[in-house]
């Protein structure tokens, strides 16, 4: 074998180590649209290609407003049918009480949701514009506050509400090295190892955030024993069935055995309490939810499990 032939072949050997190390690090690594969000204290992701298909026949057509119907007529785009995927980040604000909220939002859309009817719309209602990185970044009053709404691909729209610009311009700046897949931020290296292979859905970090009222967690209208600032993994999985599933890191292993008792004492009253709820879709599937419920506990650690009906998502 002559030395050009052993060069070629080294060459072809290291490239296609690169190519498969590059496809390892890609399936290891956080779904695109979550690596684009910048810097938060919470994140959740939503890939709503799979739940369509699984969940087609419970989902139902949503019922609209006037005006929400009105605006996805002026843009030309329907996101129950063309979102793909969504990632938000979460951002808490440091007076709850304030102009902002408790909670500011960046997200990052990916779906059939670009177009001139949507770039129109913006150009309407902007009141006003600035470009970074090439892009055009429109600023859009909503309710008392500013959205911050960019494209910055031919499928991927970028939106924040962040009091000041930097958000929107950090989803901006990690578009541009967006196809390595180690990027993102901080939140996402820490735990997105956490959050189980395959879920339709996630959350991480101090996901409690929009839940939060008087200093506690309210899902269904019950106060759970967490901290809105607690770290929490949750997850969706499809396996035959959804699976439910929600890991908090307490703060010591004490903390956790407590929290862990409290939550199977909640559990056990939600259970007492729903057998009296009227019969409906919305309250018959929290009654299957509550009777497959489980906790646990691993060290500082607190797992709540649970299978999800498939008409629970009937009214998103």
């Amino acid at each position: 074998m002559s030395r050009r032939t052993r060069r070629t072949l080294l060459i072809v050997a290291a490239l296609l180590v690169l190519v498969a190390l590059a496809v390892f690090l890609r399936s290891k690594a956080p779904p695109e649209a979550a690596r684009l969000l910048p810097e938060s204290d919470g994140i959740i992701y939503i890939d709503l290609r799979p739940i369509r298909t699984f969940l087609h026949k419970q989902l139902k057509p949503p019922q609209r407003v006037p005006e929400y119907q009105q605006f996805i007529d002026a843009i030309g785009i329907d996101p129950e049918r063309d979102l793909d995927q969504v990632a938000i980040a979460l951002h808490r604000m440091p007076d709850p009480n304030g102009p902002n909220g408790p909670v500011a939002y960046s997200l990052v859309m990916v779906g059939k949701i670009t177009g001139q009817r949507l770039n129109a719309w913006l150009d309407a209602h902007a009141t006003s514009r600035e470009t970074y990185d090439g892009k055009t970044i429109y600023s859009v009053p909503s309710d008392g506050r500013t959205v911050r709404v960019a494209q910055i691909g031919y499928d991927t729209i970028a939106a924040s509400n962040f009091p000041t610009p930097e958000k929107i311009h950090s989803i901006l700046d990690r578009h541009r090295t967006a196809a390595w897949p180690l990027s993102g931020s901080t939140l996402l290296e820490r735990h997105y190892h956490d959050v189980p292979l395959l879920s339709l859905a996630w959350g991480v970090g101090q996901i409690g955030l929009p839940f939060s009222e008087s200093g506690s967690i309210h899902i269904f209208g019950l106060a759970l024993p967490l901290e809105p600032d607690s770290t929490i993994i949750a997850s969706l999985r499809w396996t035959g069935s959804l699976h439910l599933r929600v890991e908090e890191i307490a703060p010591s292993e004490s903390t956790a055995t407590s929290q862990a008792a409290d939550l199977a004492t909640l559990v056990t009253l939600a259970r007492g309490i729903t057998p009296q709820l009227g019969a409906n879709p919305a309250n018959n599937s929290l009654k299957e939810l509550l009777e497959t419920a489980a906790v646990t506990q691993h060290g500082e650690r607190v797992v709540v499990t649970a299978t999800v009906p498939g008409n629970f998502f009937a009214g998103l």
